[in-house]
């Protein structure tokens, strides 16, 4: 860890900002929105964002190890390829809204009563993750991984295209509907009629 002295930004807006390849050192970010900023490919290793807002940004392939985000909202942004294991532990709190998260990683995070609204969450990695009471509404699951990942009370009701084995997820009380149970099956290679 360096001596510089972190640079508290705190009530800002930033808008339309090139982040992109760059790397944003010795930040912490309170109450701030950020809107239609680009952070592809950029390092925000070990910075911290609490209670941000970012709006139709670019995240894909961004670098946040040791990044705090906490009580952080997402809405309609790229968030491309991020490997969220390697955030801060102790300041890991979101919100998605209308935000492509394909091709993430939260392997082994706790993502606790985590909401997901209108989200695309194509191969994205959740083994080990702890997803309780966590709601996926209206969320394109196409190849999402669940392996060891904690579903209890999890709202799977209204997601779409999910695979998960109830054999080797914890998935007390998780919430489906009967649309979408087929979800749970897929291991099998059942032909399901749903005619009636």
């Amino acid at each position: 860890m360096n001596n510089n002295e972190t640079t508290i930004h705190e009530g800002k807006t930033f808008t339309g900002i090139n982040y992109a390849e760059k790397r944003l050192e010795n930040r912490e970010f309170i109450n701030c929105e950020f809107i239609n900023c680009d952070f592809s490919k950029s390092n925000l290793s070990h910075n911290d964002f609490m209670e941000c807002h970012f709006k139709q940004c670019n995240f894909s392939l961004t670098i946040v190890t040791g990044t705090g985000f906490k009580d952080v909202t997402f809405t309609g942004c790229k968030i491309l390829g991020i490997d969220f294991s390697k955030c801060n532990k102790f300041l890991f709190s979101f919100t998605f809204e209308q935000s492509h998260l394909d091709y993430s990683t939260f392997y082994g995070t706790k993502l606790k009563k985590t909401k997901f609204t209108d989200c695309s969450l194509k191969e994205t990695d959740f083994e080990e993750a702890d997803l309780t009471a966590s709601v996926f509404q209206n969320c394109d699951l196409t190849g999402a991984t669940f392996v060891r990942s904690v579903l209890e009370k999890t709202d799977f009701r209204t997601a779409r295209n999910f695979s998960l084995d109830p054999a080797v997820n914890k998935v007390r009380q998780a919430k489906f509907s009967s649309l979408n149970l087929a979800g749970l099956l897929y291991q099998y290679n059942l032909d399901i009629d749903y005619d009636g």
